[in-house]
């Protein structure tokens, strides 16, 4: 999922060798925080090299131990059954710190992209569900959430920033909704304190809350970890920007600000680009549709300009000039005059159409240029791209076209190229950013290990769309990381993406596949998967249900962890089998029987080894489903929901829905 984050340097925590030789606690150890009950928790910090530590809770015995020769310690703590408030004494060499209000109760850690970050105020123009009243009605003080501060780092980290905050209509906006209503679902079922450990960025993918360590044994991303490893000094760098003037960046902090065409009106002083008579013969040529942000180097932000000409011969009728989507934003040109454009929050994936009116054409030589700007992660044109009329006559644009860098986005500025210069001997460098590998998990994960948690929750894969083979090894793999960092096989818990319209072209559709992914990593041992199919928004990428996702999220724990006698969730596909003409679909968890809804279209299709999909006709029993087809006298493969939107109409009994599927029949 794209979001406009401008990819500069954004805090990055380097650690430091002199050690203040002072009481410190990690920021984890703080007033209101909540422990794990019922265990040995860490709890760590640093002093005096060599001097005594002790760790005194006053619900029982003190700890004694000594610091190392660095003058850091790690102690561990017998917590009680859910309760409190108490406080906790850690002294040292005459000083004291005195932890206020720590409950003990259950603490997960939620994680993930913008659909675990959206706060219970929601984004702009994006709202959550009942967002006023669920604020409002937020009296919980014994639901406390840990929002970990955004950082990145290349080397892990032992420190992060945060605080523990109690839950009330006033500091519950800020928390992460899914987490939130998780939290609020387990407290109500269970009667203790919970507490959340929130670490999450909107936009990012899997690989950069995965570990090197890990992504090594699994091979992946070693061309990226080791371009990071050797980007040039940031020195370097600074002296290649410094030499060209710069332009801030419009202001974003307040979100009405991210709606305005600010990025399309910053002035460049490229305004002869335009011109029908400017000279573009010495620009470098590029291939569109496709990706721009690499035709500099092998990451870049900014803005590229790109014209192109156009032959038409019949000027007595206006024309739609489509170029697709563009990411992430444009300002176009036919002749010198301005035909359209988008640019703010949230317009990457919105398909370009401008009029054009037949009184701006020439017959002959026509020359179209459009401003694109790239402001993180991929940029480029999606397509198709052409000129139409109402005539149906097509002139497709695709193609060759000239292009020319104009401005790069570094450390929250446009540096603006000088025109005549050649940008040849620009150092080729990746631009420190959340989005690359081991970034979030150096900075936000790390920090965190080895607090005492019972599981973890987890809500992306967006951002993974369109690389569902590799997120099948990747996913798995950051489970398994995380799990023996920690040193415990915690259960892990995670929400499937929902239906959402990732290209608009419903013969591309991509999202399917890592929904598929994400089923079978179920294989995982102690996981469990929120299925989303009733409740997305096929128009919007963040949907506004949040309180049924935390709930799901909640019923998985409250069942596997907690000793509730609930279904698990929703119909899970067991096995297989074919039957003469038919295939026989083995389901568990189907609480007291499948329901099967007749919906807009059918979601169940199946096929030969032709692999060409047919209508399947669905005979529904308690706990298993026939398929079969008119057409398909020897069934290999059977689908369901198989789509970026598709509709959910299989549930059970409990009104829980079934995955979508993808399986060839043995």
């Amino acid at each position: 999922m794209k979001k406009i984050v401008f990819l500069a340097i954004i805090g990055i925590s380097i650690s430091c060798t002199n050690v203040s030789y002072k009481l410190q606690l990690n920021s984890l150890f703080s007033d209101n925080m909540v422990l794990q009950r019922n265990t040995l928790v860490n709890i760590w910090g640093l002093g005096v090299p060599y001097k005594k530590i002790e760790i005194v809770p006053e619900w029982g015995k003190k700890v004694i131990l000594n610091c190392n020769h660095d003058g850091s310690w790690n102690g561990q703590l017998k917590t009680p059954e859910a309760g409190g408030p108490y406080f906790i004494d850690i002294v040292s060499n005459n000083d004291t710190i005195k932890i206020n209000n720590v409950m003990i109760g259950e603490v997960w850690l939620a994680s993930g992209q913008s659909n675990m970050e959206m706060n219970l105020k929601g984004y702009p123009n994006e709202p959550i569900l009942n967002s006023e009243s669920e604020i409002l009605n937020a009296n919980y003080p014994n639901i406390r959430m840990f929002t970990v501060k955004k950082s990145i780092s290349i080397e892990p980290l032992d420190t992060l920033n945060g605080e523990w905050v109690q839950t009330s209509s006033n500091s519950v906006k800020e928390f992460s909704a899914t987490a939130y209503f998780f939290a609020r679902e387990i407290h109500e079922k269970l009667n203790i304190p919970i507490g959340i450990i929130h670490s999450s960025w909107g936009g990012s993918p899997a690989e950069s809350w995965t570990s090197q360590k890990k992504l090594d044994e699994l091979e992946l991303f070693s061309e990226t970890l080791n371009d990071i490893k050797s980007n040039p000094s940031e020195e370097s760098i600074k002296l290649w920007f410094n030499q060209f003037n710069s332009i801030d960046i419009p202001n974003q902090k307040n979100p009405k600000d991210l709606l305005k065409d600010e990025y399309g009106q910053l002035d460049f002083s490229d305004n002869d680009f335009i011109e029908f008579t400017f000279n573009d013969l010495n620009w470098e040529t590029a291939t569109l549709p496709g990706r721009f942000d690499n035709l500099i180097s092998t990451q870049f932000d900014g803005a590229v300009w790109f014209r192109k000409e156009v032959i038409i011969n019949d000027i007595t009728a206006d024309y739609t000039l489509n170029i697709g989507y563009v990411d992430d934003m444009d300002k176009t040109y036919i002749n010198g005059h301005h035909v359209g454009g988008l640019s703010g929050y949230g317009v990457w994936n919105q398909r370009r159409e401008f009029l054009i009116q037949k009184s701006l054409l020439k017959k002959g030589k026509n020359i179209i240029a459009i401003r694109a700007i790239d402001t993180g992660g991929p940029g480029f044109f999606q397509g198709p791209m052409n000129l139409s009329n109402s005539r149906n006559e097509v002139i497709s644009i695709e193609g060759n076209w000239k292009y020319k860098p104009i401005a790069e986005i570094y450390e929250k500025k446009f540096y603006v190229y000088d025109k005549a210069s050649s940008i040849s001997n620009r150092p080729d460098f990746i631009k420190l950013n959340p989005f690359l590998p081991k970034m979030l998990f150096n900075s936000m994960i790390n920090p965190l290990i080895p607090f005492s948690i019972k599981g973890a929750l987890w809500y992306q894969g967006e951002s993974n769309v369109g690389r569902h083979e590799e997120y099948s090894i990747l996913f798995p793999g950051l489970i398994e990381d995380w799990r023996s960092r920690w040193g415990m096989e915690f259960p892990f818990y995670y929400v499937q993406i929902a239906p959402f319209s990732y290209t608009k072209d419903p013969t591309k559709n991509v999202s399917q596949k890592l929904r598929e992914s994400q089923r079978n990593s179920l294989k995982t041992p102690k996981t469990g998967m929120v299925v989303t199919l009733d409740i997305g928004n096929n128009t919007n990428i963040h949907p506004s249900n949040k309180q049924d996702v935390g709930k799901r999220l909640a019923r998985l724990a409250l069942t596997n962890d907690y000793n509730s006698e609930l279904n698990p969730l929703g119909p899970t596909l067991k096995s297989t089998e074919r039957l003469n003409n038919s295939v026989k679909l083995n389901y568990d968890h189907v609480a007291d029987g499948l329901l099967h809804l007749k919906g807009k279209v059918n979601q169940f299709k199946i096929a030969g080894s032709d692999n060409q999909f047919f209508e399947g006709i669905v005979l529904i029993n308690k706990d298993h489903i026939l398929i079969s087809s008119d057409f398909i006298k020897n069934p290999k493969y059977v689908s369901y929901a198989w789509s970026d939107t598709p509709e959910a109409t299989l549930f059970n009994s409990d009104g829980f829905p079934a995955s979508s599927f993808m399986i060839e029949v043995d």
